[in-house]
C-alpha cells in the first residue's frame, strides 16, 4: 500500500536526498520554476483537492486537504484556494518542515526509536531501491531502516511526474511566508515518528519488512498515480475507505498502523485546528486529504465539535 499521506515528515529528508547520479535512467531532478512558469503557473492555476470552509463564533477559516507530493503546475494555487490564503491570516500545516529545528528533532526521534538491525539481504535490497531511484549510495545511512523505506516511497512517483519537493505543504508554506503570515504546526515531528516507527521492536522490524516488500511491488507506482489522482480530481469516495486508499485487501497489522496513522492523530488533529481557530483570527488548515476520510474524518469531527462545516465546490 502506498502511503503519500504518510510522507510528510520525510520531504525534508528526500529533497536533501534525491540528487540524480549520472546514469540514463534517472527522473528529471525537480526544478525551480522558472519566471515565465511562475507566470504562465499563476495564470491557468486550477483548483484541486478539497475544500472546506469551517465556521464557528462569527469567523470562517478553511480546512483544505493536500497531497504529499506533486507536479510543478501544482504548485500555483486556483482561485478558491487562492481565496482563502487571502482571507486567512494563519497557515496551520500538520508540521512546518522549514522550521529551523525540525530537521534535527527528526533525528532525534530516529535515534531514540527501536532499532531494526539490518542483514546482507536487507542491505542489498535497499542498494537495489537506492539504484533504482538514483538516490547516491549511502545518501540514506543516517535514517533509521524503517524511515528509508518510507523515503523511497516518496521516489517512485517521479518517473511520473510526482516529486515530493512540489508537495502542496511546501507550496502554501511558501505562500505564507512571503505575505509574512505566521505558519503553525498542528502536531510534533516526535509524534508523528511515533507512529511511523512502532515502538514495539518486533513491530518496527515488521514494519520494515511489509513497506519494503510494498515498495518493490510491480504495482507500486500504479498504486501510488491512483492516490494521488483522486486528490488532484477531489475523489474523497475513491479512497474512503482503506481498501480503496491501498487498492488491496489489508493485513489486519496494515488495518492497525493505518487506524494508529490516520485515525487516532485525527481526533488531536481536528482539536489543535479548533485551537488555532479560536485565537481570534481565521486559519488555513492544511492537512493530509486521507485525514478527510472515513468515519473519523475531520470535517466530521469539527462538525461535532459545532463549527459549520461546507465543502468549497469548484
Amino acid at each position: 500500500m502506498n502511503r503519500p499521506a504518510l510522507l510528510l515528515t520525510l520531504l525534508l529528508a528526500a529533497a536533501t536526498a534525491t540528487q540524480a547520479r549520472a546514469q540514463d535512467n534517472c527522473p528529471t531532478p525537480a526544478q525551480a520554476p522558472t519566471p515565465e512558469q511562475a507566470t504562465e503557473g499563476m495564470r491557468s492555476a486550477k483548483d484541486r483537492g478539497a475544500l472546506w470552509t469551517i465556521r464557528k463564533d462569527g469567523r470562517t477559516s478553511y480546512l483544505y486537504g493536500t497531497t504529499h507530493l506533486g507536479r510543478m503546475d501544482w504548485l500555483f494555487p486556483g482561485p478558491k484556494l487562492m481565496a482563502a490564503l487571502r482571507d486567512t491570516a494563519v497557515l496551520a500545516i500538520e508540521v512546518d518542515l522549514m522550521a529551523p529545528a525540525v530537521q534535527q528533532e527528526m533525528m532525534a526521534a530516529m535515534a531514540a526509536a527501536p532499532a531494526v538491525a539490518l542483514n546482507d539481504r536487507d542491505r542489498a535490497r535497499l542498494g537495489a531501491l537506492a539504484k533504482a531511484e538514483c538516490v547516491p549510495p549511502g545518501a540514506l545511512d543516517a535514517f533509521h531502516p524503517v524511515m528509508q523505506v518510507y523515503t523511497y516511497s516518496s521516489l517512485v512517483g517521479r518517473r511520473d511526474g510526482y516529486y515530493p519537493e512540489y508537495a502542496q505543504e511546501f507550496m502554501l508554506t511558501g505562500f505564507a511566508r512571503a505575505a509574512q503570515r505566521p505558519v503553525v504546526s498542528l502536531e510534533s515531528i516526535a509524534l508523528q515518528m511515533s507512529v511511523l516507527i512502532p515502538r514495539d521492536p518486533t513491530e518496527a522490524r515488521a514494519a520494515f519488512d511489509e513497506n519494503l516488500k510494498e515498495i518493490e511491488a510491480p504495482d507500486a507506482r500504479a498504486k501510488l498515480r491512483y492516490t494521488v489522482d483522486a486528490w488532484e480530481r477531489g475523489d474523497l469516495g475513491a479512497i474512503d475507505t482503506l481498501e480503496e486508499a491501498c487498492q488491496c485487501v489489508p493485513t489486519e497489522e496494515q488495518r492497525r498502523f493505518f487506524v494508529a496513522l490516520n485515525d487516532d492523530r485525527n481526533t488531536g488533529l481536528a482539536r489543535r485546528i479548533a485551537e488555532e481557530h479560536a485565537k481570534g483570527v481565521p486559519i488555513l488548515a492544511a492537512v493530509g486529504i486521507l485525514h478527510m476520510t472515513g468515519d473519523k474524518a475531520i470535517p466530521k469531527l469539527l462538525a461535532e465539535m459545532g463549527f459549520e462545516v461546507t465543502r468549497v465546490a469548484y
